[in-house]
């Protein structure tokens, strides 16, 4: 089946029913592409876990645009970190790309991660998802219904699993009770193999 852009009206629900629906899309950005197995949804100001939570600000200003905008920031001074926007715009909801199974591109993936690590090192984390498809600074308020900076979100046929992993999210102590992480089951190229038990410490290349 041939590859299908997402449509504006796919970011449109809440980000809760938006990230289940992402998994095994495909994210892609030049000649680098990876199949999407682990988001996590960010709910702006009813979330304390969001970078949302207390209003719009110059670093989180893309969150509140429109549908379908990419979403970058620096988690900790370190990772670049890739996000769906989502809702209707000044909401500041989206969704958190946190790890994705390289399809093509691989040599470039290596050229950036290094050329030693594994398939499953290469894109399984927000931090090492980005880095490996070279998204940055530069790629946040990118349009991905337009892929006017080269990135996109496809649809290549394969539908989201029937019943999807979800957990707790991932390295965060406000908001960490939130069940808004879901994955891909049995995955090996998940940022973390099995769900959060207790409630964890901030991880740098966590959070959206």
């Amino acid at each position: 089946m041939a590859r299908r852009v997402l449509p504006r009206r796919f970011y449109r629900p809440d980000p809760r029913d938006v990230g289940p629906e992402l998994l095994n899309k495909v994210l892609v950005h030049g000649e680098r592409s990876g199949r999407i197995v682990e988001v996590e949804a960010y709910c702006g100001s009813q979330d304390p876990g969001s970078h949302a939570f207390r209003g719009r600000t110059a670093r989180n200003a893309t969150m509140f645009g429109p549908p379908g905008l990419l979403y970058v920031y620096l988690s900790y001074g370190m990772h670049w970190c890739a996000n769906a926007v989502c809702g209707g715009e000044g909401e500041g909801l989206a969704v958190l790309l946190r790890a994705v199974v390289p399809l093509t591109g691989l040599e470039e993936m290596r050229a950036v991660r290094g050329p030693r690590r594994s398939d499953r090192e290469l894109c399984a984390g927000p931090g090492r998802l980005c880095q490996a498809l070279g998204i940055a600074k530069a790629h946040d308020g990118a349009d991905l219904v337009t892929s006017d900076r080269g990135v996109c979100i496809v649809d290549d046929g394969r539908p989201p699993p029937e019943e999807p992993g979800n957990s707790r999210r991932i390295g965060l102590t406000a908001g960490a009770e939130h069940p808004w992480r879901w994955y891909v089951v049995g995955d090996p190229n998940l940022s973390r193999s099995r769900p959060p038990t207790t409630p964890p410490g901030p991880s740098p290349a966590d959070a959206g």
